[in-house]
């Protein structure tokens, strides 16, 4: 299987438009949570410790709160249909891609400089995302059917 075929696939999995997050903001990710045959929404509000593959299908962020006295880390895959949305609250100055040294500190000591930023304008998805053309997509079983007759 050629790599050209997996990025197509890949790339068909990507959602339109993401905002642009980056380590030290403070974000509220929304997940849809299945119980039982319902769904209900719930947000996780906390400090982007890690940004993994950001223009990958598998992007990830790990998002570090403390609830109760205790850290919380979760991941979170930023294409999954299960994020529901992501915003950005507060941005703050890092020198670093992971803050990982935020695991061993609490109170003031655990707190980021934070940066002035336009909280509308990075939120805003419509005006990021552009008009694509329409182009009538192939569904990724065709590619592979294609693949497979070309090189026999």
């Amino acid at each position: 299987m050629s790599f050209s075929i997996l990025q197509k696939i890949g790339d068909a999995q990507k959602k339109s438009a993401v905002v642009d997050v980056r380590s030290g903001d403070t974000v509220k990710v929304t997940q849809k949570i299945k119980e039982g045959e319902k769904f209900r929404s719930q947000v996780f509000e906390g400090t982007v410790v890690r940004v993994d593959r950001k223009e990958s299908h598998t992007a990830r962020i790990v998002v570090r709160k403390i609830a109760s006295g205790v850290g919380v880390e979760k991941s979170f895959l930023i294409h999954s249909p299960l994020v529901e949305k992501i915003e950005v609250v507060r941005r703050a100055k890092v020198r670093r891609n992971n803050l990982s040294y935020l695991r061993e500190r609490s109170g003031k000591s655990a707190r980021l400089t934070n940066k002035d930023f336009e909280r509308a304008a990075v939120n805003n998805l419509e005006s990021t995302e552009e008009a694509p053309a329409e182009v009538a997509p192939e569904t990724p079983a065709e590619d592979a059917k294609e693949a497979a007759k070309s090189a026999e």
